[in-house]
């Protein structure tokens, strides 16, 4: 079994779109690194891009979800894409509207901020976690700092990076990279290929089956699968879960492609900012 972590920093050390010359980092570093060495690992999304999904609770048509690239932001000096998840829907007397933010390195694709604002039904609750993969730990609230690990990867972000460091039919990768050391391991699983027809498209697909030991779409107990299109894209074309007691099914509907143009011109001015 191929190690998640070592799977996606070889396609950083092999392949980095260097925003200016220098060597490339393996490593989250103790202090940013200066604009003369930050290099981008490759991955196959880019600011701008928005997918949009229709969404089915236990077999019912009834909401929507978004995932999006929203840009490039500052955390603790460091250039981060900020990715959105929203869903919005649910069946009568029980409503969905969920939104988890991330916040992600753009050199070494560690998380570096966590936001989750769910409602469920009556369940609510707002968190928000500041993650330091430099000292390998997280802070949940402002609260005193709790022991994370050195390469974490929070909910929010497990898609993208399920996209980055896709799986073959019939390999499994696991790795101890969630933020939260007692909900390891990640377990990335390739199971089939498949062609699927959804709104946005005729695909080819590889299906990968994702497990993590925390709640959510990706929970262990979920049996979650996620159809990754075969291509330089590797869009999620199809999201199966069981998620707030119910079945979950996102079809993508839709497809705005992101922009790496201007994505390069976000995080050289992030770094012209610090």
């Amino acid at each position: 079994m191929q190690s998640f972590v070592r799977t996606i920093m070889s396609g950083i050390t092999a392949g980095a779109l260097a925003v200016t010359s220098g060597p490339v980092a393996g490593a989250q570093p103790a202090t940013p690194v200066s604009a003369a060495t930050i290099q981008v690992a490759p991955v196959p999304f880019a600011v701008g891009e928005e997918l949009q999904y229709k969404a089915s609770f236990a077999g019912i048509r009834a909401g929507s979800a978004t995932m999006k690239v929203a840009g490039i932001e500052n955390v603790r000096g460091r250039p981060a894409y900020h990715i959105v998840f929203t869903i919005n829907g649910g069946i009568p007397l029980f409503r969905v509207r969920d939104r988890y933010e991330s916040w992600v390195d753009v050199q070494t694709l560690a998380s570096l901020r966590y936001v989750q604002n769910i409602s469920e039904g009556g369940y609510h609750r707002n968190t928000t976690f500041e993650i330091f993969p430099d000292r390998a730990q997280y802070s949940r609230n402002g609260e005193a700092p709790q022991a994370s690990v050195s390469h974490p990867l929070d909910d929010g972000s497990f898609i993208y990076a399920i996209r980055a460091a896709m799986p073959k039919v019939g390999e499994t990768r696991r790795d101890d990279r969630y933020f939260r050391p007692d909900r390891n391991p990640v377990v990335l699983t390739g199971l089939r290929s498949e062609t699927l027809n959804v709104e946005a498209g005729r695909y080819a697909t590889t299906v990968i089956r994702p497990s993590i030991k925390a709640n959510g779409i990706f929970s262990e107990d979920g049996d979650a699968q996620v159809w990754l299109s075969d291509d330089i894209n590797r869009y999620p074309v199809q999201v199966k879960s069981k998620f707030s007691k119910f079945s979950l099914t996102l079809e993508l509907q839709s497809v705005k492609a992101g922009d790496r143009v201007a994505q390069t011109a976000m995080i050289a001015e992030v770094l012209a900012a610090r």
